[in-house]
């Protein structure tokens, strides 16, 4: 049996995948419902859900096409916003003024986001990130389905992953797979900015 044109689309590879969440998120605002009213009519878990729409997670081809359907969205309107840049021409030049603000956890208190760079590469994708800690920012500890990288570019933090705490100062770097939940922890009364890298994909072992 022949696959879908937007399955095809989806296993070729050449899709921003770890734009998925937010654009279920935004659209699922643009329809006025909360994670708990798609979580009724998609018949998946909110707690699921909001791992996806942070970004999180990946969903399965099937999960992903419940939810667009449940949204009333066409799935070539869907997967046109998903599409692949061109080809890469060698070099980019990123202007700091085209840095794009998102939200990557509801319910987070002083986590400002800003998209530097997102592109896919043979056999995955990834993000980097400019993340602003403001003073009393919290969230609980999550996972992602990603490798990341935190490199500290001005103040001092803790980084949780389970139950083991790092001291990190400026200039340091912390490299872990995204599955071991974890939080950067900001107790002082100062901002402090990390650069974040998402990978999205297998690494050689």
């Amino acid at each position: 049996m022949n696959q879908e044109p937007q399955e095809d689309a989806v296993n070729s590879g050449h899709l921003v995948y770890h734009k998925i969440g937010g654009l279920i998120r935004r659209y699922r605002k643009e329809k006025g419902l909360k994670l708990l009213d798609l979580s009724g009519l998609t018949g998946i878990k909110s707690a699921m859900l909001s791992k996806i729409e942070n970004g999180r997670m990946l969903p399965t081809i099937p999960t992903l096409f419940t939810i667009i359907r449940k949204l009333g969205i066409k799935p070539e309107t869907f997967f046109s916003e998903l599409s692949a840049e061109n080809s890469f021409p060698g070099y980019l030049l990123l202007r700091h003024d085209s840095y794009a603000y998102y939200e990557k956890e509801e319910g987070a208190t002083g986590f400002e986001y800003q998209s530097i760079l997102e592109n896919n590469f043979e056999g995955g994708a990834f993000q980097i990130s400019l993340l602003t800690l403001r003073p009393g920012a919290k969230r609980q500890q999550v996972s992602t389905a990603a490798y990341e990288f935190v490199y500290v570019l001005n103040g001092n933090l803790q980084y949780q992953l389970e139950d083991k705490v790092f001291d990190l100062y400026e200039g340091d770097s912390l490299f872990f797979d995204g599955n071991i939940n974890h939080v950067p922890i900001h107790h002082q009364n100062t901002t402090v900015r990390l650069l974040v890298m998402y990978f999205f994909g297998e690494l050689s072992r």
